[in-house]
C-alpha cells in the first residue's frame, strides 16, 4: 500500500468500517446544531468544517482500531490531524468540482511569512499555500459513508499527477494522462496525496454521497502560526 501511494498517489481499502459503525457515526452527525459558522448548508451540499472539533463525540467512532492500525503502518507514529471536513452531497445535487490539487492548509491566523502564500479566508477560517515540502509530506484519508461510483460523484483522479508537484489543471495533456474513477463501497476509505489532481462530478442516480475528509501532517509550522485543527 505504501508503494502504491508513493507511485500512484492513492490507495483504496475496503471494509474499514462495518455498517453498524457507519450508522453510529451518522447518528451522531444527525444530532448536531447546524447553525454554526463552520456549517454550510444548501440544496447541493451540506458541509461541516473543523468536523472533529465541532463534533468531538464522533472522534472515537471515526478512529476505530482498523483506521488507527492503517495510519500507524502507512504514515508512521508521528502524524497528527490538521484538517477535517464532512461532506454530504444530497440525492439530487448538482454540485461538482473541477480538477484541482489541495494546495492550502488551515491555520489560526494570517501573518507574513516567507514561502507561505497566497492566503484565503473561508467561513472565518484562514488558509494558506505552504512550501511544497509540506504538501508533499501530507496525507488525506477519505472515509466513505455510502457506496460511491461515477453516478453519485465519486472522485476522478489522474494517477501519478502528484509527482509533478504544482500541476495546473489547464495544462493537463489528455494525450498522455489517463483518468481513474475511484469506486468505493460504504465503509471503505481512500488514502491520497494532496497534490494528486482530482475532481468530482454531479450526482445522476439520486443517491447520497457522504464522506469524511481528514488531512494529516507530521511537520511543525513556523512559530508565528499554528495548525488550526491539530489533534
Amino acid at each position: 500500500m505504501n508503494k502504491e501511494i508513493s507511485a500512484e498517489g492513492f490507495s483504496i481499502i475496503s471494509d474499514v468500517y462495518s455498517n453498524q459503525e457507519i450508522e453510529q457515526i451518522l447518528a451522531v452527525i444527525n444530532e448536531v446544531d447546524t447553525t454554526k459558522d463552520t456549517f454550510r448548508k444548501s440544496a447541493d451540499l451540506f458541509a461541516i468544517r473543523q468536523f472533529l472539533k465541532e463534533i468531538p463525540a464522533v472522534y472515537g467512532l471515526v478512529f476505530n482500531s482498523k483506521l488507527k492500525s492503517i495510519i500507524q503502518s502507512t504514515f508512521g507514529e508521528d502524524y497528527f490531524v490538521v484538517k477535517s471536513i464532512y461532506f454530504d452531497k444530497p440525492e439530487q445535487s448538482n454540485w461538482f468540482v473541477s480538477y484541482h490539487q489541495d494546495l492550502t492548509i488551515s491555520v489560526d491566523k494570517k501573518v507574513e511569512l516567507a514561502n507561505f502564500g497566497p492566503w484565503t479566508v473561508k467561513q472565518n477560517q484562514f488558509a494558506v499555500q505552504p512550501p511544497i515540502e509540506i504538501l508533499k509530506n501530507n496525507y488525506t484519508i477519505r472515509i466513505h459513508l455510502d457506496d460511491t461510483d461515477e453516478n453519485n460523484g465519486a472522485l476522478k483522479i489522474i494517477p501519478k499527477s502528484h509527482l509533478k508537484e504544482i500541476y495546473r489543471p489547464e495544462t493537463i495533456d489528455w494525450n498522455f494522462e489517463s483518468e481513474t474513477v475511484c469506486k468505493i463501497k460504504k465503509g471503505g476509505i481512500m488514502i491520497m496525496k494532496p497534490l494528486l489532481l482530482h475532481s468530482s462530478s454531479r450526482t445522476t442516480n439520486n443517491t447520497k454521497r457522504r464522506v469524511i475528509h481528514i488531512e494529516f501532517s507530521n511537520i511543525e509550522l513556523p512559530k508565528e502560526i499554528k495548525w488550526v485543527e491539530r489533534i
